[in-house]
């Protein structure tokens, strides 16, 4: 098997929203579920970035969402911005449950690309912490650095909702990424702050605007670590070809996102989706990067995915399905794993 790193999944949510039985899902999975040790080694995933996010209250959620992603378009409101005392708590405790699963000795979270590159080939599972919206920093960044020391490493000013530090796109297909002004006077200090700290900025959610801010400010390569090619899939959260040249003149990285509204021209949420998209997207990107900046960012159990990956356990078949689409096994493995650690590498040192 190819190993593979992820780019992005939303395992520590799942394991947030659990009451109780946290060790079992970890170690033997459920069946509504993307990823689990047992998936992940199925699979052949040597890792990827687990994201702490947090999620808006419920009564804040439209409840037909599901729904009015299956239309021929669609425009979700989104919920209001978190404050501070909402979000770190929920935060910090999903960084607690991160370094639960370190205590184990299954997972190591790794802050250089060495560490990551260690763990190919044994059975630990490589673990970058993220940060997917900075809700649960405050504006004066003392948070930040305590987030860096439980090993923090890559961060996303936004998802999507308003913080303190930017604005995100909506979820609206078909849409542009240009919807709103770019990153606060605040989020321009935490781009400055990330880059001294040697921290990821995740580009990924962020509308044009505020990308542009980052661009502008960040010495670091760009990434969006689950992100897709807006002129296959128009949809806001998809990024455009003039976007793509901002971040391969960086020599930065994009990680193909799984779920199937931003995969499909369509932009419908339904698993019945075969692999074409998939190609089509990897293959737009890829020329328009290089292929040494292209990766995989799953989204897994924090988005529908096709039927034919299914979860952690099918990324084996994926590379089977890239396989006969012509890539050969260099271009496998830089696109499993290799341009992710050398992305990190880049972007961390050592």
């Amino acid at each position: 098997m190819i190993p593979v790193f992820d780019g992005h999944n939303d395992f520590l949510l799942r394991l947030a929203d659990a009451p109780n039985g946290r060790d079992a899902i970890w170690t033997q999975g459920e069946a509504t579920g993307h990823i689990s040790l047992p998936q992940m080694r199925a699979g052949g995933m040597m890792g990827g970035f687990f994201a702490i996010f947090v999620p808006s209250p419920d009564h804040l959620v439209p409840k037909n969402i599901d729904e009015v992603m299956t239309g021929d378009s669609f425009d979700i409101p989104l919920p209001p911005m978190m404050s501070l005392a909402e979000a770190q708590p929920i935060a910090l405790a999903m960084a607690g449950h991160l370094h639960a699963l370190a205590r184990s000795g299954t997972l190591n979270i790794c802050t250089t690309a060495a560490e990551i590159e260690a763990c190919k080939g044994t059975d630990t599972i490589a673990a970058v912490m993220h940060m997917e919206g900075a809700e649960a920093l405050d504006p004066d960044l003392d948070a930040l650095h305590l987030f860096h020391s439980l090993g923090l490493r890559s961060l996303g000013p936004v998802w999507s909702r308003p913080t303190a530090f930017g604005h995100g796109v909506p979820f609206r297909f078909p849409g542009s990424p240009d919807t709103g002004p770019g990153l606060t006077e605040a989020g321009k200090r935490l781009v400055a702050e990330c880059n001294a700290l040697r921290i990821m900025i995740d580009l990924s959610h962020l509308n044009a605007k505020g990308l542009e801010d980052v661009a502008r400010i960040s010495d670091a390569p760009l990434v969006a670590t689950h992100s897709n090619a807006h002129a296959i899939t128009p949809s806001t959260r998809n990024l455009t070809d003039r976007q793509l040249a901002m971040i391969a003149e960086t020599g930065g990285m994009v990680g193909l996102n799984f779920a199937t509204v931003f995969l499909r021209a369509d932009g419908q949420q339904n698993a019945d989706t075969g692999w074409d998209p998939i190609l089509r997207h990897l293959d737009h990107l890829i020329t328009h990067l290089g292929e040494d900046h292209v990766g995989f960012g799953s989204d897994f159990d924090g988005a529908t995915v096709p039927n034919v990956i299914g979860d952690a356990g099918g990324m084996q078949g994926m590379i089977d399905a890239l396989r006969d689409h012509g890539y050969d096994e260099p271009l496998l493995a830089k696109l499993a794993h290799q341009n992710w650690i050398d992305t990190c590498r880049r972007t961390w040192g050592g």
